[in-house]
């Protein structure tokens, strides 16, 4: 077994270094023929070294939770920069044969009719409500936010991200009402209502989500202007001026594109603008690593902008704008591991070491699909109508730069 594991690390790190401390107390270095990054890790059992063989994708994660598998005078992050790096210019054959299994089950994986989809969103967003107050911004964004000052704090590029998703609405009075699919703790509802006038319906399929979004929005004296409702997208029967989703499209699966597409479709009325806001990829089709899978985002996707705008055209709508967005988000998570970390004991004391250290695993991961595996966000703003937005950009941008003024931040947008 240990020299299966041997030839394969060998071919594998094929850019930075490599050193392996194995169960049995020997060590090796596997040296890539390009420099790179380097870092150590050490395997405690044989079982995590035979596992790693065998689903490697899910295996390095669970070892890494068991304390089975740890950096060696490095941390977590270096450990992983080094796996990931040569992960994506793989052309191993065990890495690529368990690629190919993954994209060939990856539309059963991702089958999420209504019942699947509400066991899905609560396996991640019900979690108790005290981990994401200690990790997330005040609002409680659980998604990337915008930096558009380098030196904007967490809470600024949140507020930003909102702001700059309004402009693309295309909110020019009040009134206007809005959907917001996936509405998470109703912080962009209740900005949409607060700030610009809309009337705004949120929908989630989290029972935690649905409760503090509504005791937020009655402390904010904000009732009358926001409602919230435990309901998938695909059982909205209103039309509406305006249709937001952020951070929410992940979670649909590829064989419910066309369908969710088509709803907002259905649901905009002939006027009307849609926002949607994603994680995507920039390689092509893909497929959700396994440990990611079974452990955070049951169900969960990055899309390929590919998958999307091939599902967009079939639903009749008009792709009027599409930005993407590329570090942002791995900016808003290097925040969110820094303040995970700050609140080690109150998370364990919620939970325990273990679930510890599977967040802190998926956290640093998250970052690093970022910086080192082409993952990125993307932005589309889509009409039913070719005429239902002015034919230049220049709205999108003068009201970012309002935005800008009334808060006194500079204009210098980051990558």
């Amino acid at each position: 077994m240990s020299f299966v594991f041997d030839r394969i690390m060998r071919h594998f790190i094929a850019e930075g270094t490599l050193r392996v401390v194995f169960p049995d107390g020997t060590e090796k270095i596997y040296a890539g023929r390009r420099p790179g990054p380097a870092a150590g890790m050490r395997i405690t059992t044989e079982r995590a070294q035979k596992a790693l063989l065998f689903n490697s994708g899910l295996a390095f994660g669970e070892g890494y939770m068991n304390g089975e598998i740890l950096p060696v005078d490095c941390v977590l992050e270096d450990l992983l920069t080094v796996l990931m790096v040569n992960l994506k210019g793989s052309n191993h054959f065990f890495n690529r044969l368990e690629e190919y299994g993954r994209f060939f089950l990856r539309r059963v994986q991702q089958f999420n009719p209504r019942w699947r989809a509400r066991r899905n969103v609560a396996h991640h967003y019900d979690l108790n409500g005290e981990l994401y107050r200690l990790f997330l911004d005040e609002d409680r964004q659980y998604s990337c936010a915008y930096f558009a000052r380098e030196d904007m704090t967490l809470e600024e590029a949140q507020v930003a991200k909102k702001h700059h998703i309004a402009s693309k609405l295309l909110l020019d009075r009040p009134g206007l009402t809005v959907l917001d699919i996936g509405c998470g703790w109703g912080g962009m509802a209740l900005t949409l209502a607060r700030d610009y006038g809309a009337e705004v319906t949120g929908i989630t399929l989290s029972q935690e989500q649905l409760l503090e979004a509504r005791r937020r929005a009655e402390a904010a004296g904000l009732t009358d202007r926001v409602r919230f409702a435990l309901c998938d997208y695909r059982a909205v029967r209103s039309s509406f001026d305006r249709i937001v989703s952020v951070g929410m499209f992940e979670h649909v699966g590829l064989d419910h594109y066309q369908k969710f597409f088509q709803v907002i479709h259905d649901r905009l009325k002939p006027d009307g603008v849609a926002l949607v806001h994603s994680i995507g990829r920039e390689d092509g089709p893909g497929s959700t690593n396994p440990w990611l899978k079974k452990y955070i985002f049951p169900g969960g996707y990055s899309p390929a902008v590919s998958e999307t705008l091939a599902a967009v055209e079939r639903s009749g709508l008009w792709l009027t704008d599409c930005e993407i967005l590329r570090l942002h988000y791995a900016k808003t998570i290097a925040i969110w591991r820094e303040r995970f970390a700050a609140h080690r004991e109150q998370i364990v004391a919620l939970y325990d070491e273990r679930f510890y250290r599977m967040f802190t695993f998926y956290l640093t991961g998250a970052e690093l699909s970022f910086r080192v595996q082409g993952h990125m966000n993307f932005q589309l703003q889509l009409t039913r109508s070719i005429d239902a937005t002015p034919l230049t950009r220049d709205y999108m941008v003068d009201s970012d730069r309002k935005w800008i003024r009334s808060t006194g931040t500079s204009e210098t947008v980051s990558g």
